[in-house]
């Protein structure tokens, strides 16, 4: 697939058929995902897979909230957790401060601090590699954030170290037949080019990339 049909043809699926993946695919998606950028070449990150009925149940499992009350907790589960736990694979980008702190220790790169948490920042950009792979490979990918308040569960339940952070999960599979798009990008416009691209200096208009085709 050409990489602009990618970029055009990437959003979040939040509804799966029960077709699997094909394991050579998902490793090839998964691979990508170490091609991303990080800072000093510092690679601080994980990246849990769980590709199996079993492991994926699990997931839900330990990231759904329980709800306190016994007869909310005799509702069916939501819509939105029925598309989703119906995917058959669960990939959870994890980051790693530490491996930063290691590798900004090194002679060729003196200790400092950083304006923003780049093990965070880099791990989203492998997470994102995953979301535009999927694309490639004919699937859908939904990112979607682990509930704070079940992030403990979850490492209990996967014995995921405590130097490793999730920060989020990525469903992964075959869209559903009825599948629509959904969520807030059909609710709210996509914001224009002019609007947020400031060339030469803050509010100076992008002339040139307004003319850019798709955009």
């Amino acid at each position: 697939m050409e990489f602009q049909e990618v970029v055009r043809r990437r959003r979040m699926v939040r509804s799966y058929a029960e077709d699997p993946v094909d394991p050579v695919v998902l490793d090839r998606v998964v691979a990508n995902a170490l091609r991303a950028p990080s800072a000093g070449f510092s690679q601080g990150w994980g990246f849990l897979v769980l590709d199996t009925p079993q492991d994926v149940a699990r997931f839900w499992r330990a990231t759904t909230p329980r709800p306190a009350e016994p007869i909310a907790a005799a509702r069916p589960p939501s819509r939105w957790l029925r598309g989703m736990s119906a995917a058959p694979v669960v990939v959870v980008p994890l980051s790693d401060e530490s491996a930063y702190r290691r590798r900004y220790a090194e002679r060729d790169k003196p200790g400092r601090t950083w304006p923003v948490p780049y093990w965070h920042v880099d791990t989203g950009m492998a997470a994102f590699l995953i979301l535009q792979s999927a694309v490639d490979a004919g699937l859908g990918a939904c990112f979607f954030g682990i509930p704070e308040e079940q992030v403990d569960t979850f490492r209990q339940e996967f014995a995921v170290p405590g130097t490793h952070v999730p920060v989020g999960a990525v469903t992964l599979g075959h869209p559903a037949r009825d599948e629509e798009p959904g969520g807030s990008p059909t609710r709210r416009p996509r914001r224009p080019v002019a609007e947020v691209v400031h060339r030469g200096q803050w509010g100076a208009g992008p002339s040139r990339a307004e003319r850019v085709p798709g955009t």
